[in-house]
């Protein structure tokens, strides 16, 4: 697939937010792959810093993080002024219905359920959310 960038000519940041530093090296490597750059962070905490201070075009956050899980990152984030406008894709090893509502609710753009996507599928829906693809 054509790799595309920002009207600005720049390549898009996404910042992942994922505690499992085997699965965030996966998606990393996936996403330099594709011309995205990436900031990684392994903690809720963590998350809503880099976004304060450096932004990003889209968060992939996971459910399941230490210090803050990814229903209070996305509440903090779409909360800000700063980052509300930010997308967010949810990561979890689980899709309970509890938790997809949830994620909507919260303001999420998608819920992806690790387990039933190749990370190369997962960086196919970024695109999709980045660049307006169906």
């Amino acid at each position: 697939m054509l790799r595309q960038r920002k009207p600005d000519g720049n390549q898009p940041n996404i910042l992942l937010v994922e505690s499992d530093a085997f699965l965030a090296d996966i998606y990393e490597k996936n996403l330099l792959m594709e011309d995205f750059k990436v900031s990684k962070a392994t903690n809720g905490e963590r998350a809503i810093k880099m976004l304060e201070s450096k932004g990003a075009d889209l968060v992939l956050l996971a459910v399941v993080l230490p210090k803050m899980n990814g229903f209070e990152v996305l509440s903090a984030i779409r909360s800000n002024v700063k980052t509300a406008t930010i997308p967010v894709l949810m990561l979890s090893k689980l899709g309970t219905v509890d938790d997809v509502r949830k994620s909507r609710e919260l303001g999420a753009t998608g819920y992806i359920i690790k387990t039933h996507f190749m990370p190369s599928e997962i960086v196919e829906k970024i695109k999709r959310v980045l660049y307006n693809k169906k």
